[in-house]
């Protein structure tokens, strides 16, 4: 019997929002709005999003003793996540850095600060073994991505999104099943610079590199599944999209818990898909994730 459905091992971090007529320039002062701080980093968002849909989540993170680790453990815990494995200390917490144009363009610097002081020697077995499905990011150090796949329980499930992408050890993809990429992540890991190719033939190429199974995410056009058997299309839901923050997020933790469910992946991925989409309906990320019965209203 597992303690959770889902343990995901990633990031936390304050996102500090800041609207501007324009960005500024080199040497340039420019005045902005009024500062809006969220919780954020792609772990926490993935923790809060199987929470909310009603997952027994957990999340292993990294956090420093500020007030910026505090909100962060807030919003965990109020959408249900348990943190008894957020570990604080060691640098402050990760914050991202966010000016915003009346567009809509933003530009984002982020300070991973505690994140990266997330170690090999933070992975700790007894955790990994309390979950059925374990999920992990690229916003950690890619070291202690990979003492989390050497640490696996056997019959442990291993779910990764290489966001930020970055070429992977040979052992890191033979985990991932699946391993869940956007298109320009999928770029990235093939390194391909082109932009024309077919996604179908992408994931393929990607699967051909080592792991049990592929998805590729793509937008509003839904994904593609990718495992031995072929690939498949998993169609998305028509919305009205406001904001798409943290809304991959949201997908792969939908598919991450419902493939610890037992359903199979293409199943599971048109579930995530229709969490995706109502994600994108509201603005913010956390603020922004349906629970079941709102995914269940979309569908109706």
């Amino acid at each position: 019997m597992y303690d959770y459905d889902l343990l995901v091992v990633g990031s936390a971090n304050a996102d500090l929002v800041v609207g501007v007529e324009r960005r500024p320039g080199a040497g340039e002062t420019v005045l902005g709005g009024d500062l809006a701080v969220h919780p954020g980093g792609k772990g926490a968002n993935q923790a809060v999003a199987a929470a909310r849909l009603g997952a027994r989540t957990a999340l292993l993170a990294r956090v420093g003793d500020d007030g910026h680790g505090r909100l962060l453990r807030d919003s965990l815990r109020s959408a249900g996540v348990d943190t008894a494995a957020v570990l604080t200390g060691g640098a402050p917490t990760g914050v991202a850095l966010i000016t915003v144009d009346p567009s809509g363009d933003n530009s984002i610097v982020v300070s991973p600060g505690a994140n990266a002081r997330l170690t090999e020697s933070d992975v700790r077995a007894d955790v990994l073994a309390a979950a059925r499905v374990v999920s992990a990011q690229l916003e950690i150090p890619l070291e202690t991505v990979t003492a989390v796949v050497r640490a696996l329980p056997e019959g442990t499930r291993f779910v990764l999104n290489p966001s930020p992408p970055r070429p992977l050890p040979d052992e890191v993809l033979a985990a991932c099943d699946p391993l869940v990429v956007n298109e320009h992540e999928a770029r990235v890991l093939l390194g391909d610079g082109a932009t024309g190719d077919d996604p179908a033939d992408r994931a393929r190429r990607l699967l051909a590199l080592g792991p049990r199974s592929v998805v590729v995410t793509l937008g509003a056009k839904g994904a593609l599944v990718c495992d031995a058997s072929g690939v498949r299309a998993v169609p998305s839901v028509a919305v009205a999209a406001v904001d798409t923050t943290g809304a991959g997020d949201a997908f792969t933790a939908a598919l991450a818990w419902r493939l610890g469910a037992g359903e199979e992946l293409p199943v599971a991925a048109a579930y995530a898909a229709r969490v995706g989409a109502a994600a994108v309906t509201r603005r913010g990320a956390q603020e922004s994730y349906p629970t079941a019965a709102e995914v269940a209203a979309l569908d109706a």
